[in-house]
């Protein structure tokens, strides 16, 4: 069978179409392999991680309680003043010190956090299950990052969150994250990943915060398919 010019060149762009799909696919697939495999990660119902955040000349405790999918609560404690941010079944509440510019009484997350708050229900990250969740991925390119080749990703969730994503081209777990965060650009590094019941997780997260300055979370507990009562995520009366 012959091909007229315009054939053959729309031939060939549906066959490289298809190979940089599949290219993508290839890569979130090693992702996926390098975080611990799909099996484990479906086997998460709930997490719970204890943090601490090194900002400012200070050390900020966290603790966030996650069922997958559903709940999660962040809580941590600045100069003993209560901060906490909840999103459950899609619904926002918080409570900000008066040096947050809050009250210290639970009031309901502007729809904008909310949005960025309910990332964190999904603990393994956009990438996995991209398709499942109604998200896309496109291949920028291969880059250096410092000494490093990194693959660089840009993601779009389905409630329309960008983020550049960076997976390490030989561990292909992710190194670093920039998105738009509250109309500022955030540029987040992941690093010294460990692994908790066979799945691995970065135990150091550096970002710049043009207030704060750099910040430095650090992770010092996991544990996984532990018990979470789930009335912690129900909003208190005033």
């Amino acid at each position: 069978m012959k091909l007229n010019k315009f054939g053959a060149v729309a031939f060939g762009l549906i066959l490289s179409a298809g190979a940089y799909a599949q290219t993508v696919d290839e890569i979130v697939d090693k992702h996926v392999a390098a975080l611990g495999g799909m099996d484990k990660l479906n086997a998460v119902k709930t997490m719970t991680q204890e943090q601490s955040i090194s900002v400012a000349g200070m050390e900020i405790p966290v603790k966030t309680f996650v069922v997958v999918g559903k709940s999660v609560k962040t809580e941590s404690s600045i100069m003993g003043n209560a901060m906490i941010s909840v999103v459950d079944n899609g619904v926002g509440w918080m409570i900000r010190p008066a040096m947050m510019g809050g009250t210290g009484e639970p009031e309901d997350m502007p729809a904008e956090q909310l949005k960025q708050t309910a990332g964190q229900l999904d603990p393994f990250g956009s990438l996995v299950s991209y398709k499942t969740k109604g998200n896309t991925v496109e291949l920028v390119g291969k880059e250096k990052s410092g000494k490093n080749d990194v693959y660089h990703l840009k993601v779009t969730t389905k409630n329309g969150t960008v983020s550049d994503q960076f997976l390490d081209a030989n561990t292909h777990l992710l190194s670093k994250v920039k998105a738009n965060v509250n109309g500022q650009e955030s540029e987040i590094d992941f690093s010294d990943y460990k692994e908790y019941e066979g799945i691995k997780l970065a135990s150091t997260m550096e970002m710049d915060n043009p207030q704060a300055g750099r910040m430095s979370f650090i992770t010092n507990k996991v544990v996984i398919n532990g018990p979470i009562d789930e009335a912690i995520f129900k909003k208190p009366a005033k």
